[in-house]
């Protein structure tokens, strides 16, 4: 029969494509990870990877065996996570997923409060895109995600805890003192920089100006919310902050300027994303109300 151990470490073949490294992350020796698989391929009657010196392929006979031995690993996960599910709220440890344009800048206003209130939650955060944070919340890597919504999260379930607007940021010379609204057709397409293509603040961002179907500046585009404000105040260009990250990336900066985009919000919504049958609902009901809480307190619009 087929063990949860051999399912464990043949997915773990397959995310890395590699047998020692899916033995040190299932921290097993390499020889003992091998002789599993090879015992599991003896049970199935087929041969899951091809094995060289330089890579490991998975076999056309594997991908839907693989596919089903997701759903039994995640099958398994639940059934373990409902079995602790009466024990204290968030005393057992889990594993958060965010994207950089929101971990940055809401964890340091969140998390000090879920420690006062829960000293001993352990809260592992991945950073990562919203596409690859998608992906492993459906197959189990992590409990859930926070993500800007509107995105495709196709099978997931979602709450939403916050809603902004976005900030033209431009620096104090380029900007009268007297302006506090701007609308997308005020803006100069022409010096506004977004970041690179793949981070969804883009799309909120162009979605926002009605700015879609237009060509942007591209010769400094940037993966970071910090460099994009870091040359605006070198007077490059300016861009489009979120109301979460403006005490971060505004207030310190004397010579820049945050003015509030005068289109109908909210610009992005924030939320938890997580698997229709996850059993720890109720914790993440707790964690969205205390970031809701403390964003409320602690973002506030520029000035």
């Amino acid at each position: 029969m087929i063990s949860l151990k051999q399912i464990k470490y043949a997915l773990a073949v397959e995310q890395y494509r590699h047998f020692k490294k899916a033995s040190e992350a299932c921290n097993v020796s390499q020889s003992a990870l091998s002789t599993a698989i090879n015992e599991m391929e003896k049970q199935l009657g087929i041969q899951l990877f091809e094995r060289n010196n330089k890579q490991v392929l998975i076999t056309e006979d594997a991908k839907p065996l693989l596919e089903k031995a997701k759903h039994i690993k995640l099958e398994m996960d639940e059934l373990m996570e409902l079995a602790q599910s009466n024990k204290t709220p968030l005393s057992r440890p889990m594993t958060l997923g965010a994207i950089p344009t929101i971990g940055p800048y809401m964890l340091p206003k969140v998390l000090p409060e879920v420690r006062a209130k829960y000293p001993n939650f352990k809260l592992q955060i991945i950073e990562e895109q919203s596409h690859v944070l998608v992906d492993m919340v459906r197959n189990g890597d992590i409990d859930a995600a926070v993500l800007a919504l509107p995105y495709a999260t196709d099978g997931l379930m979602s709450m939403t805890f916050w809603e902004e607007d976005f900030y033209w940021v431009s620096h104090r010379d380029e900007s009268p003192e007297s302006l506090h609204e701007i609308t997308s057709e005020e803006l100069e397409l022409e010096s506004l920089m977004l970041l690179k293509e793949g981070h969804c603040l883009k799309d909120h961002a162009l979605a926002a100006c009605s700015l879609q179907n237009k060509k942007q500046k591209s010769d400094f585009d940037s993966t970071s919310l910090h460099t994009l404000v870091q040359m605006v105040a070198g007077k490059i260009g300016t861009t489009l902050v979120p109301q979460m990250a403006l005490d971060q990336l505004i207030y310190n900066e004397s010579e820049l300027r945050a003015v509030h985009l005068n289109e109908p919000g909210p610009h992005r919504i924030i939320a938890f994303i997580f698997r229709p049958n996850y059993v720890r609902t109720n914790e993440l009901s707790l964690l969205m109300e205390m970031f809701a809480e403390q964003l409320a307190i602690k973002c506030n619009p520029a000035k």
